[in-house]
């Protein structure tokens, strides 16, 4: 099953914060979790190796015309922030399970979300 990685999930996997590994799939970011993670101001130079090495290993999703107008949506049915919307967005138009610890999120009508258990 395809599998979107919500910013806040990178950010635990990234610090060794998650309980256990993640399952075999084919991951995919949204653009905007590209975006907010190299974007970051304090951001280390080993961190940033760290993050582009990641990067290297998922599938990162443009913003498409569906994805804007699904997150478009989203974002005035649900009152999301915008990057929040997006991120959404690209997993419902990938039909993929969002991995995620964001509650808001997660009360989205037809979004597939699965929480992760932290250390």
């Amino acid at each position: 099953m395809n599998k979107v990685l919500d910013t806040n999930t990178v950010l635990y996997l990234l610090g060794g914060r998650l309980s256990e590994s993640l399952p075999e799939a084919c991951y995919f970011i949204s653009v905007i979790t590209e975006m907010e993670l190299l974007s970051y101001p304090l951001l280390q130079t080993d961190e940033e190796s760290r993050i582009k090495d990641f990067l290297s290993d998922v599938t990162v999703v443009t913003l498409t015309e569906k994805i804007k107008h699904t997150a478009i949506s989203l974002r005035k049915k649900y009152r999301l922030r915008l990057p929040d919307a997006i991120i959404a967005a690209t997993s419902l138009t990938l039909k993929a399970e969002l991995l995620t610890n964001d509650l808001k999120i997660a009360n989205i009508a037809d979004l597939s979300v699965k929480s992760l258990l932290l250390k």
